[in-house]
Formats: structure tokens, C-alpha cells, sequence
């Protein structure tokens, strides 16, 4: 069973939170069946926490856990903190693939994207 987890940075403003959760939700009916869990976790001032996210897909069954920076740019969180949360889940459940996928901004696919928002 494959799992994916999307990393967002987190917000006191809850409704940001909730937006993230939503947006998971929708890319979960986008999947098509590609992972059997999909869901969202926070690097900081909401929760689930990443270790907590990753462990919890784990206990659901998965074997393989793919971790998705919902970042724009490489900054500290993504080049640090998102892999130091995600060895915390490597500590608590050994034994099991957890692969950290590129940040979304990395992806040509922004560029049309961004192009797109700027003309619409």
C-alpha cells in the first residue's frame, strides 16, 4: 500500500489550514487510486505534525510513503526541517520506504501555472 503525504508550512489563521486539508482532499479524488492513503500534514502551528502524519499512514497499512513539500521555493524548511521531521518518522517506524518527492515549485509545471493566474 503507497501513501502520500503533503507537507504544508502551517498557519495560525485556521481556514489557512483548513484550505490545505481541502486541497489534499481534492488531489486524493485526483489520484485515481495512485496512493491508497492520501493526506495532509504541517511543519509547524497545525496538526498533524509530519512524524504524526507519516506514522499514522504507516499504521494504516502503508509500505511506501511518499512525503510532497507543498513549498514554492527551497528554502530552510524544505532543504532541513521537512527532512529532520521525516527521519523522526524513520525512527519511529524502521523498516519502511519514506521517499521525499521534489517541492512543488521545482516543477516546470509552475511556469504555465503562474502564466495562467497572471492572464486570467
Amino acid at each position: 500500500m503507497k501513501a502520500l503525504v503533503v507537507v504544508a508550512h502551517g498557519s495560525r489563521r485556521e481556514a489557512s489550514n483548513d484550505e490545505v486539508r481541502e486541497l489534499v482532499a481534492r488531489l486524493d479524488d485526483s489520484a485515481g487510486g495512485t496512493f491508497s492513503v492520501v493526506c495532509a500534514a504541517f511543519l509547524e502551528l497545525a496538526e498533524p505534525s509530519i512524524p504524526d502524519a507519516i506514522v499514522n499512514v504507516i499504521d494504516q497499512g502503508a509500505g511506501h510513503v511518499t512525503v510532497l513539500p507543498y513549498f514554492l521555493s527551497a528554502g530552510r524548511h524544505v532543504a532541513s526541517d521537512i527532512p529532520a521531521e521525516i527521519e523522526k518518522a524513520r525512527v519511529r517506524r524502521p523498516g519502511v520506504e519514506i521517499r521525499l518527492a521534489e517541492y512543488a515549485g521545482s516543477s516546470e509545471a509552475m511556469l504555465p501555472l503562474l502564466l495562467d493566474l497572471a492572464i486570467s
